[in-house]
């Protein structure tokens, strides 16, 4: 079978998390890497995992939320593949969160394919290697036809109209939208930004601050904050009841 025809096959006419969730993991049987994942992208930031060939691609996807900076961020902002080959290379600089992050979880190889839908950059395919290594060409098509099919999915998310349910918060696909993005991390940000007198700005990064340093995800942290298990003080978080 074709490459084109099992990556349809993957899909088989479904849509929303499912297809998304058979792509990564077709991505993973057919590209030679270990972990792929699809990053929902709004206003520069990773908003949601769409889909995910298991719990470790589902962490290096929330590792680029949590530090503001990834492949899958600077893929959607350039409107191209963001391709690297070796993150342990000392000239390959660009994320410097991300990047010992990774290699922290031995992953050296990181690939980023841009997702668009009615015209507009929305996100991308992310494909992540645990050893060095260019994408041989036949490999790199792949990928990047496999980047155009994970549009595919958000079509039942979005009515085939992203952009308007982003912008309009009256239509049912926005709440199922909000349904995959990071809902409590919004929520206790809000909790921060009444309890510290703060901006978002900074609630949220203070937040994602913590997640970092205790390897946690960023989702684990803000639902600690909204059960009141952890509390955040002008110059340190603290655990409730220390």
């Amino acid at each position: 079978m074709a490459f084109h025809e099992r990556l349809l096959a993957a899909i088989d006419g479904r849509r929303g998390e499912a297809a998304a969730n058979r792509l990564c993991e077709a991505c993973v049987e057919l590209l030679d890497v270990d972990a792929a994942a699809i990053s929902l992208v709004f206003d520069g930031a990773n908003a949601a995992t769409l889909g995910h060939s298991g719990g470790p691609a589902r962490q290096y996807d929330e590792l680029q939320f949590i530090v503001g900076e990834g492949p899958c961020l600077d893929s959607v902002s350039s409107g191209r593949p963001v391709l690297v080959v070796d993150l342990a290379d000392r000239g390959e600089s660009r994320w410097p969160l991300y990047g010992p992050a990774m290699l922290e979880m031995d992953i050296r190889g990181v690939f980023a394919m841009p997702v668009v839908v009615a015209g507009e950059y929305v996100g991308a395919l992310d494909l992540f290697r645990s050893n060095p290594g260019h994408l041989t060409a036949a490999q790199f098509a792949g990928a990047m036809l496999a980047g155009d099919m994970a549009g595919v999915p958000m079509l039942d998310l979005v009515d085939g109209d992203l952009l308007a349910a982003a912008s309009d918060p009256a239509t049912d696909a926005w709440s199922e939208l909000t349904a995959l993005t990071r809902t409590e991390v919004g929520q206790a940000t809000g909790m921060l930004v009444a309890q510290l007198d703060i901006e978002p700005a900074e609630a949220l990064v203070r937040l994602r601050a913590h997640a970092y340093a205790t390897r946690r995800s960023a989702t684990e942290v803000a639902r600690d904050v909204l059960d009141r298990r952890l509390q955040f003080d002008p110059d340190r978080p603290r655990r409730g009841g220390d």
